[in-house]
């Protein structure tokens, strides 16, 4: 028997008062009381457990932004640029004032397939820190997202050096490209070399995998 169908029955059945039982059992009157309410409009199915879950979530994406978010999606793909949700996100900025955050962004991307489900990263205790034996025995490069002042969104392309820690290059663009890269990558070989390995995420602008079709 659960706590609320012995509450009434008590009541109900061995005229135990509301006051004493809600003090036996550290409950507040104001909840018994509700019970009971329940109990007599809709008998054995009103003493059934009630979801807390709100009617409606005040953060919740709406039906035209979702659709506004997976179009800029597919817009970034078919264009060969960078699309994960950070970069969703600036371009909403753009668009419009009721941004949702980076992980709304990125829920109705995964509620609407377009991301797919990955292992459980490894801990970042488990990480040792690398560093390369000589200059130029290899590069890194990645691409952050950052807002200026007037809220304008830039990319900003960064390479270093894994032995040194030196940054080579540290270049801001509107909308950073595959040719962008390639440009900054050959003028800081100019200055400093060839690396002997470069390493970098499998983000387009890098691989430049969405430019490629198969043919059927």
């Amino acid at each position: 028997m659960d706590v609320g169908r012995y509450l009434v029955e008590a009541h109900l059945k061995e005229g135990r008062s509301v006051a004493s039982l809600a003090r036996d059992h550290g409950l507040h009157r104001s909840w018994i009381y509700k019970l009971l309410a329940r109990y007599r409009e809709e008998g054995e199915a009103g003493l059934s457990p009630r979801s807390r879950r709100p009617h409606r979530s005040p953060t919740a994406v709406s039906d035209e932004l979702e659709e506004r978010i997976v179009e800029i999606r597919k817009e970034l793909f078919d264009a060969g640029h960078d699309y994960g949700s950070e970069t969703i996100q600036v371009h909403l900025e753009r668009e419009r004032v009721d941004v949702p955050s980076v992980s709304s962004i990125w829920r109705v991307l995964k509620r609407r397939e377009f991301i797919t489900p990955q292992p459980q990263k490894r801990p970042k205790s488990s990480y040792q820190r690398f560093e390369a034996s000589l200059p130029n025995e290899r590069w890194q490069s990645d691409m952050t997202h950052w807002v200026l002042a007037g809220n304008v969104g830039v990319e900003i392309v960064n390479f270093i050096d894994d032995h040194s820690r030196l940054c080579l290059a540290s270049v801001a663009l509107p909308v950073t490209k595959v040719l962008d890269v390639l440009a900054i990558f050959q003028s800081i070989c100019v200055s400093y070399g060839t690396p002997a390995s470069l390493l970098t995420d499998n983000g387009a602008i890098y691989t430049a995998k969405s430019r490629y079709r198969q043919r059927a």
